[in-house]
């Protein structure tokens, strides 16, 4: 008897807890629809509600303070979802991803946006960009590197022409699961559906299991689960989202190769980014032609001054043959003042120098 005394107790406690936070979340959200009326009332034309530098600075906080028993990411999480829906009631965001529905990169996109944004699943990178550059979207998420396969060539290359901005990233652990519909056979499986990048990434473990299945590649993760609902005798690799959407039960969990197999993501927008205090900046450099030295003069001015170079990449060039830009990251934003001085210093000694943005690095 005391010891359902003792449950009821701590079940009364959660209740009276949960009103508290739902008390507490409302007044968040009334906070919320204050700040879009000032911002509203101070410049009537703004169109910029969502902050990316606030938002990550807020997150870093939560996770700061953290106590557990919680795992600080779980925590930011469960805040990111709270921001996600209070900003809904400012502004309501269209955010363009390289599609179908169920792909990484709509993961990618509600992980970094909340799950209160309207998706939008276009069919290229370009199209991206597009929707993004001519305003029909707020804002875009695509893919830009593997770590077990490499660069996004597409994206890398639409930065070229493009006039959009870098104003944030993501990191996702990329988890493949082998699946099957409720029609097929686990036992007659003999064909495999998945993006080629997918199979590469899941060859050792097919090899040992399905080493006689057909593997077929396809557009994308999410076609390949939505293909095996009519087929008995297939099956598909997709992740998390492919698995929810169509239906689909997980024959076997987390299949890679490479169990810290991740990809980054990049969201772009038609804004700068102001500080967050923790940030990256993404520049395109192209050398002037047969220059001896001209990649370490390219690096000099960041080394003598301590900024740390997270990514560079080579890609041909659009505009002349046999020459090359590179795609360079490093830390830092473009206000800080190390950072103005290299690229006061690099300027001069390259034939092209583009920004493509400074923004706060991933948190989650």
């Amino acid at each position: 008897m005391s010891e359902k005394l003792t449950l009821d107790d701590i079940r009364q406690k959660i209740d009276a807890l949960d009103t508290q936070i739902q008390t507490l979340i409302s007044e968040r959200a009334r906070c919320a629809q204050h700040v879009a009326e000032v911002k509203k009332a101070e410049d009537p034309t703004a169109t910029v509600f969502y902050r990316p530098e606030r938002e990550a600075q807020v997150l870093q906080k939560v996770m700061a303070r953290n106590e557990g028993p919680l795992h600080p990411e779980e925590m930011a999480r469960l805040f990111r979802e709270i921001m996600s829906a209070c900003l809904a009631l400012e502004h309501p965001m269209r955010i363009a991803f390289l599609g179908p529905n169920g792909t990484f990169t709509q993961t990618a996109a509600l992980k970094h946006f909340g799950h209160s944004v309207s998706t939008v699943p276009l069919a290229t990178i370009d199209e991206v960009f597009r929707e993004v550059e001519s305003g029909a979207v707020n804002y875009g998420v695509v893919p830009v590197e593997n770590s077990t396969e490499g660069v996004v060539t597409h994206t890398a290359d639409s930065f070229m022409t493009s006039t959009v901005h870098i104003i944030g990233e993501v990191q996702l652990r990329i988890h493949h699961h082998f699946l099957v519909s409720e029609n097929t056979r686990p036992e007659a499986i003999s064909r495999i559906y998945s993006h080629q990048q997918s199979l590469a990434q899941c060859r050792k473990w097919l090899d040992a299991h399905y080493p006689g299945a057909e593997r077929v590649a396809v557009s994308s993760n999410a076609e390949a689960a939505r293909r095996i609902k009519g087929e008995w005798h297939s099956a598909a690799i997709a992740g998390e989202t492919a698995a929810e959407l169509y239906g689909l039960k997980k024959l076997n969990e987390c299949i890679e190769d490479n169990p810290k197999n991740s990809t980054r993501f990049l969201i772009i927008g038609n804004e700068a980014v102001a500080r967050s205090g923790d940030d990256k900046t993404s520049i395109i450099v192209s050398m002037q032609k047969n220059q001896s030295g001209a990649l370490y003069d390219i690096l000099e001015p960041f080394k003598r001054r301590g900024i740390n170079l997270t990514r560079i990449e080579s890609r041909p060039s659009q505009t002349d043959a046999w020459s090359y830009v590179f795609f360079i990251d490093f830390e830092g934003h473009i206000d800080d003042v190390l950072v103005k001085e290299a690229m006061a210093e690099l300027e001069p000694r390259v034939r092209d120098l583009k920004l493509l943005g400074s923004y706060p690095k991933a948190v989650l």
